[in-house]
């Protein structure tokens, strides 16, 4: 084991797969759990078990947090403030932006040099060129350690706000679970009719990639504030569709609870009179927009 040290702190399936692939480089890792006997299969592939999470963190200069929230992070470090002093903390926790900031501050008060990170990626896929993971925060800790974190993906550093990687990785997870949201309920419609969802799956599979260009041009269409131009499809035409939808749910006995919000959103941009438009304009709806918009505390509809 000639390369660095690494102490990982969780080992759930996402925090062993990270130990895995630490351990398959040739990394001294050191793992800790709450639930000890789940160091056991890694102690059997080479790793060091600490007792305690103190004992963890004093065992290497790069300690790699994966629990289950951030309150179970500040429950694990806070008691060992004063032993990260020197070290590069690296969570990858999910989280919220507001709670990275946070932590970052009380990490970098106590001495640690701090980076929030987003695994896209399920425990699988960890060590393939199939994962990505998002950091933020410290660039040194980035820079001296980044050959250790490539091992987990590829690595991006999205810079050293520590929000902004749980930021992407928030959105590119709400765009997962929205995509998701929708095959299930096809799934549940075809089910109703008595049609098995194997056997449209490869039709879902296909609509879906043939639809996926259009990431690119929403952020476009997004960016420039300009929602009309090139529109194949208006919104007033796919409104008026999409009362089909919700109907033809209900007609075969199934809840259009999964698919509903983004109709009520349609007929609300219509009857602002954004009918021209493209999809791209409900964006405009759910607030936000550039620094210093204000953010949407109330969505209508949002429990229909």
């Amino acid at each position: 084991m000639s390369e660095s040290p690494v102490t990982v702190l969780g080992l759930g399936d996402m925090g062993t797969a990270l130990a895995r692939a630490l351990l398959r480089a040739g990394h001294r890792t050191t793992v800790w759990n709450r639930t000890a006997a789940k160091a056991e299969a890694l102690a059997a592939e080479g790793a060091l078990t600490a007792a305690t999470a103190g004992e963890a963190v004093a065992a290497s200069p790069l300690v790699v947090v994966c629990l289950l929230d951030y309150d179970s992070v500040r429950q694990v470090l806070t008691p060992l403030a004063d032993a990260l002093s020197g070290k590069a903390v690296v969570n990858l926790t999910n989280g919220t932006p507001r709670q990275a900031r946070e932590l970052a501050a009380w990490a970098a008060g106590h001495g640690a040099r701090y980076l929030d990170g987003g695994i896209m990626a399920v425990p699988p896929m960890i060590g393939t060129p199939a994962a990505f993971l998002l950091y933020s925060g410290s660039p040194t800790a980035f820079a001296d350690h980044r050959a250790a974190l490539d091992l987990f993906g590829e690595s991006h550093h999205l810079g050293e706000d520590p929000g902004r990687a749980p930021l992407y990785d928030i959105a590119l997870l709400s765009a997962m679970y929205g995509m998701f949201s929708g095959v299930l309920h096809a799934y549940a419609l075809v089910r109703s009719d008595g049609v098995a969802a194997a056997d449209v799956a490869p039709l879902v599979g296909r609509w879906l990639t043939a639809m996926s260009g259009a990431v690119d041009g929403y952020a476009r269409q997004i960016d420039s504030g300009d929602h009309a131009t090139g529109v194949a499809s208006n919104l007033a035409m796919q409104s008026a569709a999409y009362r089909n939808f919700t109907s033809s749910a209900r007609d075969q006995g199934i809840s259009p609870e999964l698919i509903a919000p983004i109709g009520h959103l349609m007929a609300r941009r219509v009857a602002d009179g954004h009918g021209h438009e493209g999809l791209s304009g409900l964006v405009e709806l759910l607030g936000g927009g550039w620094p210093g918009a204000s953010p949407v505390t109330n969505v209508p509809g949002q429990h229909n």
